[in-house]
């Protein structure tokens, strides 16, 4: 008897962990990397071909009180990044336009693939669970800001561009409209470590 009532604590003190850098520590109300306003499920190990693959992946679903589109599977410290841009940078930004943020609009998020999908290309960082995708800013009135539609579009686009330059230094990489056609419609972020600091576009 004595071994079940202490089976509760056990189990609680064990979500309560502090996790390392990649350790997708989940709590008793379903948050993730340790963090209680990152919501989402442990996928853990998430193997690939070719060098694609997490470690310990998460399903990330909100940050800082902010859904997702999608759930979108990325590594902790991606999405310890998205959430601190989103808390500090993003919603500050957005104020009380369109009665405030309610989401983001994801395009993309873990895959297996190569930089913008050209064969023999590197791999890109979204096959290591290291970067999300962008396409538009979803507002409680029901409108967005749209990175396709918006960047050179008055107050949406100074906010917009505004926010691609907050992600730069705390993403490693930030890949805009004026970066290459491929990035027209949405924002890159990513994690990567360059070694010479942020490459922002």
């Amino acid at each position: 008897m004595r071994n079940v009532l202490l089976l509760p604590l056990v189990l609680m003190g064990c979500s309560l962990l502090p996790g390392g850098a990649d350790d997708p520590v989940v709590s008793s109300r379903g948050s993730v990397c340790g963090d209680p306003t990152i919501k989402g499920e442990v996928v853990g190990q998430l193997p690939g071909p070719g060098g694609c693959g997490v470690v310990s992946a998460v399903s990330v679903r909100s940050v800082g009180g902010i859904v997702l589109s999608q759930p979108s599977v990325m590594e902790c410290n991606t999405a310890r990044t998205l959430r601190h841009w989103v808390s500090r940078d993003m919603t500050p930004a957005v104020g009380k336009m369109g009665g405030g943020v309610s989401g983001l609009r994801v395009a993309a998020h873990y895959a297996c693939r190569t930089r913008n999908h050209r064969p023999g290309a590197r791999l890109s960082e979204h096959a290591k669970g290291k970067a999300i995708d962008i396409a538009a800013i979803q507002l409680r009135d029901g409108s967005e800001i749209s990175v396709l539609n918006d960047w050179d579009n008055g107050k949406k686009g100074r906010v917009l561009r505004k926010l691609h330059s907050s992600a730069c230094g705390p993403f490693g990489t930030v890949l805009g409209p004026e970066s290459d056609v491929h990035h027209r419609d949405h924002f890159h972020f990513d994690t990567a470590e360059h070694g010479y600091g942020p490459y922002c576009r």
